[in-house]
């Protein structure tokens, strides 16, 4: 008897560190795959719907901006300033080129202005966009701090599907000075409060603010330190912040407005592609890009000779750990 509880006793430990081991390996692989993020083509355009385009699907931005996306091999996308019809023909079109893994889920809309005011978007609602290749899941869709204007300005943000722990997020700050310190503060803490939650995420649009303003140095890593862009004390890397050729530390101009403010005596950069820095892979292993407005639009805003937006898409790779 005593033998017998001896030799059941041993199976049981045995069973149980063969248990525990594959647990554990289990475990490690699972943190090995969320932590492998990988590889990601970010792409970023603050199109003027309304402005330039009056909430019109066929002045050929839309068409632009989905080739453009697909040509580009975009990961991720981010919109602002789009109307929603305009968002439902982008979706039309990428199903159309086959970019999305899964058609039925790989876009999100939140809107800063509601339908019913026939000045804006003809009547459509008027606001942020996001697109993903791969599936996406469930959208956090955050109220900035009002402004005391009409647009409630928003950041929506939505994980990968694939357990990866990669977040996409878009947003579009206020113009209104006062205010662009607090909505700055309500993103920043956002992104902080998922990096705690254990994600990495990737946060693109027009922040309305230029990088070397004050209001930035809570954002961006002490390691961006030029003359361009000084005083950072946060924990986040802009992806074109490190391209010497294109004022370092401050990136390339986004917008096709009036040379005034760009330390590098360029026009002024206005669209940014975030990361924490904890989450890049290397130190060097992210650049960005802007090109140049087309001009092959027919916008219905005089004056504009053919520019589909008075801001360039930005266009950024990273490699996250």
């Amino acid at each position: 008897m005593r033998q017998f509880r001896k030799a059941w006793l041993g199976a049981a430990c045995a069973l149980f560190a063969l248990a525990s081991s594959a647990s554990i390996a289990q475990a490690e692989t699972g943190q090995a795959a969320a932590s492998s993020a990988g590889t990601y083509n970010v792409w970023q355009w603050n199109v003027a719907g309304n402005t330039y385009h009056g909430g019109r699907s066929d002045t050929n931005m839309v068409s632009l901006a989905s080739t453009s996306m697909v040509n580009r091999d975009a990961d991720f996308a981010a919109f602002n300033e789009l109307c929603r019809g305009q968002y439902d023909e982008l979706i039309n079109q990428l199903r159309g080129k086959n970019w999305p893994q899964d058609d039925t889920n790989f876009a999100r809309f939140e809107a800063s202005r509601q339908a019913g005011d026939p000045d804006v978007c003809g009547g459509d609602a008027y606001g942020n966009a996001i697109f993903s290749k791969r599936p996406l899941g469930t959208a956090d869709r955050l109220t900035l701090t009002s402004d005391g204007t009409r647009e409630a300005r928003n950041m929506l943000c939505a994980p990968l599907a694939n357990g990866s722990g990669v977040r996409f997020c878009g947003t579009h700050l206020t113009t209104v000075n006062a205010i662009k310190y607090k909505q700055i503060d309500d993103i920043r803490n956002y992104m902080e409060n998922r990096h705690k939650d254990g994600e990495k995420v990737l946060t693109a649009g027009d922040l309305n603010v230029q990088p070397h303003y004050p209001s930035m140095n809570s954002v961006y890593s002490a390691a961006v330190s030029s003359n361009g862009n000084v005083d950072n004390f946060g924990a986040y890397r802009e992806l074109d912040d490190a391209d010497a050729s294109n004022c370092l530390g401050y990136g390339e101009t986004t917008t096709d407005i009036a040379t005034t403010g760009n330390p590098c005596g360029r026009g002024p950069k206005l669209d940014f592609i975030l990361v924490r820095e904890t989450a890049l892979a290397s130190a060097s292993s992210y650049s960005a890009d802007t090109l140049a407005t087309s001009t092959d639009c027919t916008p219905v805003k005089t004056g504009t000779n053919g520019l589909c937006s008075d801001h360039r898409i930005v266009t950024g790779t990273v490699t996250l750990r």
